[in-house]
């Protein structure tokens, strides 16, 4: 025998601390001496005793980790290989043999660490759950293990998953992973696994379930939300599961694009290329990568961006010479013939052509290979916009024919934005398309929802502002008075009755003439006066009826203009001139033929009954007056009117134009308007009071009108219309960020409305504001200030908020944490280089104290006293002292221990001022240290002194407190099994080495220790 072969434990565990050490040969020694064991009791016992050693370590040392490794590779040594042959044969033999148990050293050890996962400390708890992860990880695909063991086992974890500990946490929903019964619905792994992902606060614990989970229509949908996770990894590895396990036909055309525009539009760089590098080539891939076909998944009517931006990721990621040749089906004048034309086809080759032109010099060479001419292209697209069929009002009741002319204006969309993919730098070409798209916007048959995107096409054509705005208005002329040209058939038998009565009335004159020479031959003269009478009144029915026969036998020779006032043809109308209106440069003042559509088309549209032309009518004017202060001056009361009385889409429309004004020109604007009869919005008496702003000049102007603006608003926000509440929130948000107003009352709205559960649903409101407040704060020293006085009136209002009101189920802590981290002085983009300024949070310290002492009995006194130890405090001596006062005072008042507790707390920092800015001093110029955490817990006295004032959550500043133990639990993990994070800038190799050299632990001497002792 050699000695390998009869190696001793103790040596074993010495050997398997080392990594460089061959495992399979310490396994296989080990194994050859238990094998030649009789009585095994001894060497289970001496085994556990060495892997006590490990479980007690909690710190990720690479000895322990060695260690747990070898002890799972020995205990999975004692499994039978797996064997692929006769599979069938083999599982009859074991149902056969079902008194055959596990090896006897295989259970000792999963009974031993079941034993232990209850033990008070995280350490062991952490690594029997490791243990159990590796011992199953490390056993093979097929390999079985008694129902009881898996049973016991599967109790355990689910024990453990909801550890206090993250770390163990992690390991035991990895231990999971190979118990979970996807076909089972009722599994508690998976449902357990669910709970984790929807509930954990810890981030490394949900990226391990998510890399063990099994999908299945019920977790897949728990999957998606990850994709909307608050942490970047997270996000980043949801989207890893899902090009990984779920095919593409698994998900609905509603999930497939939600994935891409939540990802392609995610705030993290890493995540967005996870979407472009492994989702979409998966998709690809399972797709044989056809993109037409992927754009079929995807359903391009509806989500046309969201395809455009799928088509320009998968294209940067392909070589230049396979981009020309998947381009479609081009015939050689380059151009998708008509009758194989689909949503698909068009929308790649406008992607295409778009993603070509994008590249500048690059692709003009290969964008000539896809795009024709621009002479070729207008005609081309002339061809196809005059076949689109305009349908009747019964046709538009058949949904085929509906669907097929929805179709042709979708791809009409398309070869419209191809426009501005040609080169139209020859004049031929660009003339050419200037007359094609003229012309198809005087047409009556060319489709409604075609005329905005045509005049923004024609309109970026021509440069000047001028030439544009005389171009458009001889358009909106065309259309609206176009000349008409009767072509009414002559009347035949109208005609010959003419002839007749013309022959008839001849022959009576002729008569009448022969009978007056008659009498004046026979001398007499009065019958010939008569007669002559008679005559000249023949003559004048003659020339009546000659000139009826002309004006019939020219029935096209005149032509007529007749004004149409029909609510199509006033919609196409005010659509051109608000996207005239809207490329025009904001510089450019209103000229004669604007004010002719001003009174001619605008100002009479905004009292048609048909709300579409209505609504585009306040569009017009509200873009018009951006270009006139005048206008704006005179028209502002009647926007204020609209934005009360009409239908919610035309006052959300004429919110809009009030918020560009006062945005534009502030207001002052008012100062004017307050002379004229102005119509004041309803003003409740529980509004008026303390709602007035701080508007900018406002001393010139009329403070009614200013505040009577901001009720109005005001009472916006309260409506249960909620996209008429949106654009109220966003509206003022714009003027308290651009400075236009300063209103703590209206900035503590906005809070409680971002916290209100009304708007829980409403994901533009939230987002809008929750980048809002950030963005304001942070802003500068005057917008902070503006927070911390909303801070009193906001907790006031949620606090005395009554149980049916929705904000009583708002969480106060909460809200006063943001408040907290809105007003830091660290937090805004410009701090002040002076520490001995006073900052907000003295001013909300001493409000608090002040607060505290109107009433030390009541409820919310704790909620103050907790706040007050997370405030940034300043090291200004005349505040310390007045808030050491304070302090004092409240240390003698308050009875309530927990608070007293906090007080005193806060009043030994404030005490103890000059130490702590020495502490504040050298913390500064120090990195941070990653082993405080341990060194504080061996010193508790050390763990005192460290307590700085101004601390603050780690996650949300620049420089932090040192986090409280729980925090630190609740935030330490370690990520194994679970695919790696974002990198961190690393020390240099010498650093490394002499930080793991000082950090090395080794357990030999803790065995030896007690070798001895023994």
């Amino acid at each position: 025998m050699t000695a390998d072969n009869e190696i001793e434990l103790k040596e074993a565990f010495q050997r398997a601390q080392k990594g460089h050490n061959n495992k399979a040969k310490l396994v296989a020694s080990l194994k050859s001496r238990y094998n030649k064991l009789e009585d095994k009791t001894l060497f289970h016992e001496e085994f556990v005793h060495y892997l006590k050693y490990a479980m007690i370590v909690y710190k990720r040392e690479p000895a322990v980790e060695n260690v747990i490794e070898f002890v799972a590779k020995f205990a999975t040594s004692f499994q039978p290989p797996p064997n692929t042959e006769d599979e069938q044969q083999e599982e009859e033999e074991e149902e056969e043999e079902d008194d055959e148990d596990d090896h006897p050293f295989l259970s000792f050890i999963f009974n031993f660490l079941l034993e232990s996962h209850k033990a008070n400390s995280h350490a062991v708890r952490f690594r029997a759950c490791q243990l159990i992860n590796k011992l199953l990880g490390s056993m093979a695909e097929n390999a079985q293990i008694d129902d009881d063991l898996f049973d016991r086992i599967h109790q355990a974890m689910l024990v453990r998953v909801t550890d206090k500990f993250p770390n163990v946490r992690i390991q035991a929903a990895l231990a999971m992973t190979r118990l979970q019964q996807p076909k089972d619905p009722d599994c508690p792994t998976i449902n357990a696994y669910m709970l984790i992902l929807e509930n954990d606060s810890n981030a490394e614990v949900r990226r391990a379930v998510l890399s063990c989970i099994a999908m299945s229509p019920r977790t897949l949908p728990k999957v998606l939300k990850r994709t909307r996770d608050v942490k970047e990894n997270v996000r980043k590895l949801a989207y890893q599961v899902l090009a990984e396990k779920v095919h593409i036909k698994a998900l609905t055309i509603a999930q497939r694009v939600g994935l891409l525009q939540q990802g392609l539009h995610d705030t993290s760089e890493s995540v967005r290329d996870i979407v472009c590098s492994r989702l979409l080539p998966a998709w690809l891939f399972r797709l044989d990568g056809n993109v037409i076909e992927l754009l079929h998944r995807l359903d391009v009517e509806n989500c046309a961006e969201t395809a455009m931006e799928t088509l320009k990721a998968i294209f940067k990621t392909m070589p230049t010479e396979e981009l020309l040749q998947n381009r479609g089906q081009l015939d050689n004048r380059k151009v998708i013939p008509a009758d194989s034309m689909t949503c698909e086809n068009v929308l790649y080759w406008r992607a295409l052509c778009e993603f070509l032109k994008g590249k500048g010099d690059d692709g003009e060479e290969m964008l000539e290979q896809v795009l024709p001419d621009a002479a070729t292209y207008a005609d081309y697209l002339c061809g196809y916009l005059k076949a689109v069929p305009v349908l009747t009002e019964e046709q538009r009741a058949d949904f085929n024919q509906l669907e097929l002319v929805m179709t042709k204006e979708f791809i009409s969309q398309q070869l419209i934005h191809l426009i501005g993919c040609l080169d139209t730098n020859e004049e031929g070409g660009r003339k050419r398309v200037l007359a094609v798209l003229q012309e198809m916007l005087a047409l009556p048959q060319t489709p409604s929802s075609l005329v905005s995107l045509l005049t923004e096409k024609f309109l970026a054509l021509i440069p000047d502002d001028q030439r544009r705005i005389q171009t458009v208005a001889e358009i909106i002329s065309d259309v609206r008075e176009p000349i008409m040209e009767p072509s009414q058939p002559v009347d035949e038998k109208r005609s010959r009755r003419q002839q007749v009565q013309l022959a008839e009335v001849k022959v009576r004159i002729m008569e009448a003439k022969q009978a007056l020479e008659d009498c004046i031959a026979a001398q007499d003269f009065s019958r010939a006066a008569e007669l002559k009478d008679s005559i000249a009144g023949l003559e004048d029915h003659r020339n009546q009826v000659l000139q009826e026969i002309s004006e019939s036998n020219q029935p096209g020779d005149k032509e007529a203009q007749v004004e149409k006032n029909d609510p199509e043809t006033l919609l196409r109308c005010l659509t051109m001139c608000a996207e005239l209106l809207k490329q025009m440069n904001i510089k450019t003042r209103t000229g004669p033929t604007i004010s002719a559509l001003m009174s001619s088309l605008i100002l009479p549209s905004i009292a048609n009954a048909h709300p579409a032309v209505r609504n585009m009518a306040v569009v017009c004017l509200g873009t018009c007056t951006l270009h006139s202060k005048e206008l704006a001056r005179t028209h502002m009361v009647l926007l204020l009117q609209i934005a009360q009385l009409d239908e919610v889409k035309i006052r959300i429309s004429a919110l809009r134009a009030i918020i560009d004004l006062l945005l534009l020109f502030g207001f002052q604007l008012l100062s004017e308007t307050a002379s004229a009869q102005t119509a004041q919005p309803t003003l409740s008496p529980d509004k008026q009071e303390g709602d007035a702003a701080t508007a900018e000049d406002q001393g010139d102007i009329p403070e009614d009108t200013a505040q009577s603006i901001l009720v109005m608003l005001s009472e916006f926000l309260d409506s249960e219309v909620s996209d008429l509440r949106t654009e109220t929130a966003e509206g003022l948000a714009k003027l308290m960020y651009t400075g236009r107003i300063s209103s703590a009352k209206m900035l503590s709205r906005l809070v409680l409305l971002w916290y209100n559960p009304v708007t829980e649903d409403d994901v533009r409101l939230r987002h809008c504001l929750g980048v809002f407040f950030q963005l304001y704060a942070r802003e500068s020293r005057a917008h902070q200030e503006v927070v911390e006085e909303t801070f009193l009136p906001t907790v006031r209002t949620l606090l005395n908020a009554p149980a049916t009101s929705p904000l009583a189920e708002v969480d106060i802590n909460n809200v006063v944490e943001l408040l907290v981290e809105l007003t830091r002085p660290s937090a805004l983009i410009k701090p002040s280089a002076n520490t001995e300024e006073v900052c907000v949070h003295d001013y909300l310290a001493v409000r608090m104290c002040g607060e505290m002492l109107k009433d030390p009995t009541a409820p919310e006194v704790r909620l103050y006293a907790k706040t007050l130890s997370n405030l940034e405090l300043s090291r200004e001596e005349t505040v310390r002292e007045d808030l050491t006062t304070l302090l004092q005072q409240l240390v003698q008042l308050v009875k309530d221990r927990v608070c007293l507790r906090a007080l005193e707390k806060m009043l030994h920092q404030l005490v103890d001022s000059k130490e702590q800015a020495e502490v504040l001093n050298a913390s500064a110029l120090q990195p941070l240290d990653v082993n405080a955490d341990e060194a504080a817990a061996e010193d508790p006295s050390k763990s005192a002194k460290r307590t700085k004032r101004g601390q603050r959550k780690a996650c949300t500043g620049k420089a932090g407190r040192r986090p409280s133990r729980k925090a630190e639990s609740s935030e330490e993990s370690d990520g194994e099994n679970v695919p790696e994070s974002v990198p961190v800038v690393r020390p240099s190799r010498r650093a490394k080495t002499a930080a793991l050299e000082k950090t090395k632990l080794d357990l030999n001497p803790l065995i030896d220790q007690e070798a001895n002792v023994s």
